[in-house]
């Protein structure tokens, strides 16, 4: 045997002396904390959640990769109280709530989550902007909603345009930016971004006018702020208009926030559906994006929790 093969059988020796003293180390901690656990008088099934969790947080902490801001739409899990489904999804790496009005915000401060994207401003998703008859309301709920926001300490805001009725899309954006333009400087002034979500009208919300992305790019473009984005929800789009990565690409300036689902069915993200996620991520990171991407599909699996967290794991690109 040469001097090289000696030094390499040593280093060899070595190494695997290390692995064995630090498994027996790995070891004694795991029996330490059974038995101080155990003198602490907690039942096993305790200490198995306890391990659960602390394995959990290790593994986001390791794993998660830091170019998305993941949240979750709280109605699509309304079988889950908040104050157990709060600190369920932090330990997925979901960092806010979207769709929580400002009764519940005590609730996610509590567990240090934000308001992802807050509502209760608006009249109803029907009831919108584009529609004269309900800007006096609008204004005076939206002037303060703006206020609750910003002293929360939250940024995003949600409203609707309305359905069409007998106004036709021009008519209605025109309105649109008359009753908007009433709140937006006071919306800059308190650092709160207003938020127009496109919706489908082929499927689930028939007659909605900003049903398609040119209407929203082109109020985006007559309002002319920073403070007004589009919602854009990645299910409703594929529906109405599809063609969701390059639309993302050349519109990525009026967008402030996505949703997602699974096409058809609005349900789980994985494979089962049309949409190939893990591109249109990272087509969302390659914008630059620095929002939130919210789930917002309602689980079909039983084990609602394990969909959401898969549907992260797919998501964190």
């Amino acid at each position: 045997m040469n001097d090289n093969l000696n030094v390499d059988f040593y280093r060899s020796k070595k190494t695997n002396q290390q692995q064995m003293k630090e498994k027996s180390h790995s070891k004694r901690r795991t029996v330490l904390k059974q038995i101080t656990l155990t003198s602490l008088g907690l039942p096993l099934i305790h200490q198995l959640k306890l391990q659960e969790q602390e394995n959990t947080n290790e593994f986001n902490l390791m794993n998660m990769k830091g170019n998305i801001n993941h949240s979750v739409c709280k109605w699509c899990f309304s079988q889950i109280p908040l104050e157990e489904f709060a600190p369920a999804v932090k330990l997925m790496g979901i960092t806010g709530i979207d769709l929580i009005g400002p009764k519940e915000w005590p609730v996610l401060k509590k567990h240090n989550l934000v308001s992802s994207m807050c509502n209760g401003a608006e009249i109803s998703l029907t009831e919108g902007w584009n529609d004269k008859q309900y800007h006096r309301i609008l204004i005076d709920s939206y002037i303060k909603h703006i206020d609750m926001v910003a002293d929360a300490g939250y940024k995003n805001l949600i409203c609707f345009s309305g359905n069409r009725r007998t106004i036709d899309d021009e008519a209605g954006m025109d309105n649109c930016v008359e009753g908007l333009k009433k709140i937006l400087g006071h919306a800059e002034k308190r650092g709160v971004i207003l938020q127009m979500e496109l919706l489908n009208s082929k499927i689930d919300h028939d007659d909605y006018m900003c049903d398609n992305s040119d209407w929203g790019f082109e109020l985006c473009r007559r309002l002319a702020s920073t403070n007004f984005k589009l919602l854009y929800d990645i299910y409703h789009m594929q529906i109405n208009e599809g063609d969701v990565i390059r639309t993302i690409n050349e519109g990525h300036q009026y967008i402030g926030h996505y949703h997602t689902a699974g096409v058809p069915g609005r349900n789980e993200i994985d494979q089962t559906q049309e949409l190939f996620y893990p591109a249109i991520m990272k087509s969302i990171v390659s914008t630059g994006f620095k929002g939130f991407v919210a789930q917002e599909f309602i689980p079909k699996n039983k084990e609602a929790l394990q969909s959401l967290k898969k549907a992260i794991e797919i998501c964190d690109v």
